[in-house]
């Protein structure tokens, strides 16, 4: 009998889910588990986790996006969608991989919330991740098809803010 693979999902509009995946990234070094962590959305070079996790052997991260997703009308939108497919066919290979005992897709419920992606391609590939693997699919609007996949979503609920007080993002804490 087969594992099934291990799905979870961070969402919401509070801050911490990319901070939750990588904290599981922490907790599978310790143990030793390889993790592979593609990054949708985001392509700021210089925040905290490019930095740090290479410095974990078992830690492998790589940014596919291209940062602020513009409207579906705009120019910029086809270069979006290839990033995002790009990051899909780099998530499918890293999930099949036996190497990679921890994947986590970063932002990706973005991705398909926004159109980037479509649901089904995504859904698809997470059924094909590895037996005993675990995948962590993270960022706002996780789809209804997304949350029926996992079989853990946790909601992070924004109750308040330091940017609503006008507090600028910060190193160590987002960024």
């Amino acid at each position: 009998m087969s594992i099934s693979p291990r799905i979870l999902i961070f969402t919401g509009d509070g801050k911490g889910k990319t901070t939750a995946a990588l904290g599981m990234a922490l907790r599978a070094a310790g143990h030793g588990i390889r993790t592979r962590v593609i990054q949708f959305i985001k392509a700021d070079a210089t925040v905290g986790e490019l930095r740090a996790l290479p410095q974990l052997q078992q830690v492998e991260i790589v940014q596919t996006g291209l940062g602020f997703v513009p409207n579906p009308t705009a120019t910029a939108w086809p270069k979006h969608q290839a990033g995002a497919g790009e990051g899909l066919r780099l998530a499918k290979a890293a999930m099949a991989d036996a190497r990679f005992g921890l994947v986590i897709l970063d932002e990706i419920c973005v991705a398909v919330a926004l159109g980037l992606l479509k649901e089904d391609d995504v859904i698809a590939a997470v059924r094909q991740a590895h037996p005993g693997n675990r995948v962590v699919l993270t960022g706002r609007g996780a789809t209804p098809g997304l949350i029926a996949l996992a079989d853990t979503v946790t909601n992070m609920q924004c109750v308040k803010h330091g940017f609503q007080a006008g507090i600028p993002a910060q190193e160590g804490v987002e960024r």
